[in-house]
């Protein structure tokens, strides 16, 4: 049976897929990987099934070995990595042998990592899914040293690549397009202007619930309680303070702030990417 050696886990690693869409009615959240399109892509240069599970790592620092020889890939934020002591590179395929450890050091552009093994990572579905939710508890437990993850053996034929040419995460400014949300008349007439009219910075209180954002304050024009209503990924809630806080993978399902504005769920993939203090600017769409 191959498995993965936890050696280090660095700030947060968690098994991720493609989440648990269509419970919101019971709920649960989507949850799954913040950078879909980066889990996709090393599934893909591995030839795992669609939906495989992989490892989400946070600000790199993970280190593992396996007895046996796997094959990986690693995409998404761009980190210095190791087989062995040998520099390999992100976005193609890897041949792993069996007692080298691969380690992960810190990205200098991106937050998120994410690591495909040939035959997914198999641990038990949680409610038809194998990713961590760290708001709800579901899901497998956050990665440690010293765990052991079973390697499945489902994969398809071998994709015809040797490399991906895919961009790497923005280390600068983002642009992110928003299409206009369900409480827009909770808010001043200019506030969708004001939304677009500067930049917001990351803040270092964020994680994959949500990204909270400083920049232009939002005015409301109606000062009661909003009774909690359903949110999706992408959402931008307003609080008391004005300030947006953008949903990620792990949301709530229900919220009780007006939400402005939602970004589309490509760039929400952008968006996860970003580090404290990047700067984001939030342009309107009809899209």
């Amino acid at each position: 049976m191959r498995q993965l050696e936890m050696i280090a886990t660095g700030a947060l690693a968690t098994i991720q897929d493609e989440g648990r869409p269509g419970l919101a009615g019971l709920g649960v959240g989507v949850s799954g990987a913040a950078d879909l399109r980066s889990l996709r892509l090393a599934n893909r240069l591995v030839g795992n099934q669609p939906g495989a599970a992989g490892v989400e790592v946070t600000f790199g620092g993970l280190a593992f070995r396996s007895r046996d020889d796997i094959d990986i890939a690693l995409t998404g934020a761009p980190t210095p990595a190791t087989v062995g002591g040998v520099p390999v590179g992100l976005n193609a395929p890897v041949r792993v042998p069996g007692g080298a450890e691969v380690r992960l050091s810190t990205p200098d552009a991106g937050v998120r990592t994410y690591l495909a093994v040939r035959g997914g990572i198999d641990v038990p579905a949680d409610l038809g899914s194998r990713a961590t939710d760290v708001m709800s508890g579901i899901g497998p437990a956050v990665l440690t040293p010293g765990t052991a993850l079973r390697v499945g053996d489902q994969s398809l034929a071998w994709p015809g690549v040797d490399v991906a040419a895919v961009p790497a995460p923005i280390g600068g400014d983002l642009d992110l397009r928003v299409v206009p949300g369900p409480r827009q008349d909770w808010f001043v007439d200019d506030a969708l202007e004001v939304l677009s009219s500067g930049y917001y910075e990351v803040s270092a209180d964020s994680n994959r619930v949500g990204m909270r954002l400083t920049g232009p304050v939002l005015q409301r024009s109606r000062d009661e309680e909003l009774p909690s209503e359903g949110v999706v990924r992408g959402s931008l809630q307003v609080p008391p303070t004005g300030q947006p806080t953008l949903f990620l993978a792990d949301h709530p399902v229900t919220g009780g702030y007006p939400v402005i504005g939602v970004v589309l769920s490509a760039d929400v993939d952008l968006a996860a990417q970003a580090q404290p203090g990047q700067r984001l600017r939030l342009r309107p769409t009809k899209e």
